[in-house]
């Protein structure tokens, strides 16, 4: 299937705070910004902005940036799912998975993680994918939030059911070994019901589950 990239531009007020949500980017757009020094969940921010700058050479990404100026203070990106977990072992070119979500400390309380989902979802072209999101919770900003693992729980979903991503069971061992983690999809409307029984044969793997 051929990566279909298409842009749209979402403009959010929040009192004196101008924000645009912008995306799929492309590499030159990225490189022409600056990165928050907030934005530092995974590794230090300049970092963190190399590693972008890496995945956006990637054909198959889809980075949506919410920018204030010409600063990202948050980001999505959705690429194809990592070669060392059990999701891309399906034979499949139209899964990915949302492999981060990040908006600044500096920048919380602004609604910027629900809407970086609804302008990813804005494109026609999501239409043909499976999109997945694999949550544990040792990934959460527990500390920086102080929130519980169930109260972050409930804003992550929040967050995801924004983008229309649902909840699916699985039968994988990483989800399964603790019960705040969890696997979130949305199939594309025009998905083909021989990849949806595909992804349903890579979500069990095992004969039955109780």
């Amino acid at each position: 299937m051929e990566h279909k990239k298409t842009y749209h531009f979402t403009e959010i007020v929040k009192g004196e705070k101008n924000f645009i949500l912008e995306g799929p980017i492309t590499q030159d757009a990225l490189s022409s910004y600056s990165f928050d020094d907030g934005l530092k969940a995974f590794r230090p921010p300049k970092q963190q902005y190399e590693a972008l700058l890496k995945v956006v050479e990637l054909p198959e990404n889809r980075i949506i940036v919410a920018l204030e100026g010409n600063k990202i203070v948050g980001y999505a990106i959705f690429l194809y799912p990592d070669p060392l977990e059990r999701w891309s072992e399906v034979e499949l070119d139209n899964l990915l998975e949302l492999g981060a979500i990040e908006v600044s400390a500096n920048y919380r309380g602004y609604g910027l993680a629900q809407n970086l989902l609804r302008v990813a979802m804005m494109d026609d072209a999501v239409e043909d994918y499976i999109i997945i999101t694999t949550e544990y919770y040792w990934h959460w900003d527990l500390r920086g939030t102080g929130l519980s693992i169930w109260e972050y729980r409930d804003v992550m979903e929040k967050v995801m059911k924004s983008g229309g991503l649902e909840w699916y069971a699985t039968d994988d061992p990483e989800i399964c070994s603790h019960p705040a983690n969890c696997l979130m999809a949305r199939i594309g409307s025009r998905v083909k019901a021989d990849a949806v029984h595909e992804f349903n044969r890579v979500r069990f793997k095992h004969k039955y589950m109780f």
